[in-house]
């Protein structure tokens, strides 16, 4: 009989997923890409490896700035966009192109998976459309998901690197996005430190 219950046992805990062991599987209308480059906190560069049109005509090898749908990461750079940020925030310019340039890091650090000499190597991600897929510069609108199933709008937000930023009509995710906001800046998280 103890045998028996022990086999029970046995069979169950081989049958129930060990946590961290499933593997995540994004959902079919998600778009798999590579990623090439990190250009600041809340902007990258990828590769889309194989697109079908009208089920006939194949590109392969498409690269699209992706913006980060959600976020707002200070300017790595000096241009416009880092005047206008320290304007806002009534910091100097070379304070928020610091801050910038953590937030940069920081993104890269989710995303890059080796260096060899200068050469990065970076993740393969999915990205997630809402209703505006593209801005008026010609960036795609995404919201970027890891392999492991992480987002990294929202690992960036709650790590502490970005301000939320929201553009209707894509506010999927707003409401979670502000909570993480909130509570990085509480926890001093990042660059609330």
């Amino acid at each position: 009989m103890r045998l028996k219950a022990l086999f029970l046992v046995l069979a169950f805990l081989i049958s129930v997923p060990v946590s961290g062991g499933e593997r995540w599987k994004p959902p079919r209308d998600f778009v798999k890409a590579k990623v090439i480059r990190v250009v600041d906190g809340d902007t990258i560069v990828v590769s889309i490896p194989r697109t079908t049109f009208n089920n006939r005509k194949t590109l392969k090898n498409l690269k699209f700035t992706v913006r980060l749908i959600g976020i707002d990461t200070p300017e790595s750079k000096l241009n416009r966009r880092a005047k206008l940020q320290s304007r806002e925030s009534h910091r100097d310019i070379q304070t928020i192109i610091q801050l910038g340039k953590e937030a940069k890091k920081y993104t890269e650090s989710l995303l890059i998976t080796g260096k060899k000499g200068r050469k990065k190597y970076y993740r393969t991600v999915f990205l997630e459309f809402d209703i505006q897929p593209q801005d008026r510069y010609g960036r795609l609108l995404a919201y970027v998901w890891l392999p492991d199933g992480r987002m990294l709008n929202k690992e960036i937000i709650c790590g502490g690197y970005a301000y939320p930023l929201t553009i209707p009509p894509n506010v999927k995710y707003e409401k979670e996005f502000l909570r993480c906001f909130r509570k990085a800046r509480e926890e001093r998280r990042g660059l609330w430190r």
